[in-house]
């Protein structure tokens, strides 16, 4: 039997509502106590003084890119990067190739995980087969073999009727649908946000209306279906505000915002992530390509503060990783993408460090926020 003592440091346990400088100990790696002046014999002792300890991170939303694109990342490699940031949870994507729509290619990604992952790995299953969006794949069957939610990832889910069909499906098991809220006929091929830059660039700009008006969509199925749903990294001022109304309205919606989403601009992708304007040169820099794009100052501030009130339930990666090469390239042919796994926390610290963001919230969305918003105490021991 192995004892560790964290000793004298804050510790900050949201689920607990413990904010405190005291010590904890974990037994064979699990929390065992939590307390002031815990002297348990034969335990190595870690000195926490003037640090914070918290509960390990959970991401609700990140690629993982096994099996079938290895080239840009692995199950290894990934949970690596996840515990390198803190993260001792994530559930991942299933765009993967070929898709995770089949009880085979989940028991892959748990098999993969149990042998070569660094921490807990959680599947999440498509909704449509192939995540085409036309024919649910076997749900019930999914969420036996091992998913803990179903998504179509990036392929927004346009028929409607579809969306409601899973989450009747997705509740025979317990469990949430997660939307990529996109109406790709108004994003049109966009590659950033609509605005000045995208104009100034000369690139094709994403409306904000594109998330917008299928947030409000998605919030409408689940309000009629009373089932939950889950709103993947929302990024606007008004889908912020649309799902504010609906908890107001005791909607069972549930949502997360990026770190990239709460920090940076779409000024990034002219200027830098450091908006280093020098004279007139123009970066076009593929690593802010993201999708739903970077946004304006005014919709950052309004993610930062959904965040803080409660209304954003979790942040959230989307951790993509790319090859060199696919990034390397014009911005319109660059991949959409970011890796954000061992970059979460120090930027969102820098929220806290401007006092935008309370530490014990930012916690709370890394942690206890986004198991409650998938249902996921069963998945993740406390």
């Amino acid at each position: 039997m192995s004892k560790l003592l964290v000793h004298g440091g804050r510790v900050v346990d949201p689920a607990l509502g413990v904010d405190e400088v005291a010590d904890v100990l974990l037994i064979d790696g699990r929390v065992a106590a939590i307390g002031r002046n815990l002297e348990p014999a034969g335990a190595e002792v870690i000195d926490a003084s003037g640090l914070v300890v918290s509960p390990g991170f959970v991401d609700i939303h990140c690629h993982l890119r096994d099996p079938g694109q290895e080239y840009k990342e692995t199950i290894a490699t990934g949970t690596e990067a996840a515990a390198r940031g803190g993260f001792t949870t994530v559930c991942c994507m299933p765009n993967t190739e070929p898709a995770i729509d089949t009880r085979a290619t989940v028991e892959y990604v748990l098999r993969t995980a149990a042998t070569t992952g660094r921490v807990r790995v959680l599947p999440i299953g498509c909704i449509s087969r192939g995540r085409e969006g036309h024919e649910l794949a076997e749900l019930v069957d999914l969420a036996e073999a091992g998913c803990i939610a179903f998504s179509d990832d990036g392929s927004p889910i346009a028929d409607g009727a579809l969306l409601r069909h899973a989450m009747e499906f997705a509740s025979i098991s317990g469990l949430t649908v997660i939307d990529h809220c996109e109406d790709a006929a108004i994003s049109d091929g966009g590659v950033m946000h609509e605005g000045w830059v995208s104009t100034r660039l000369g690139l094709r700009g994403q409306s904000a209306a594109a998330e917008e008006t299928a947030v409000a969509r998605d919030i409408a199925v689940a309000a009629e279906a009373s089932l939950p749903l889950h709103l993947a990294h929302i990024s606007t001022r008004a889908s912020v505000d649309l799902v504010r109304t609906a908890k107001q309205r005791g909607l069972p919606i549930t949502a997360e915002v990026t770190p990239h989403h709460l920090t940076l601009t779409h000024e990034a992708v002219a200027f830098g992530a450091n908006n280093a304007r020098n004279g007139s040169t123009l970066l076009y820099d593929t690593n802010t390509k993201v999708n739903p794009p970077l946004r304006s100052a005014d919709d950052v501030a309004a993610c930062v503060e959904g965040l803080q009130e409660g209304v954003i339930d979790a942040i959230a990666t989307d951790h993509a990783p790319h090859a060199d090469y696919e990034k390397a390239c014009e911005f319109d042919e660059a991949a959409f993408g970011i890796s954000g796994l061992e970059t979460a926390l120090g930027l969102c610290m820098s929220l806290v460090h401007s006092g935008a963001l309370e530490l014990p919230v930012l916690l709370e969305r890394l942690t206890a926020g986004p198991v409650r918003a998938l249902g996921l105490e069963r998945s993740v021991p406390g």
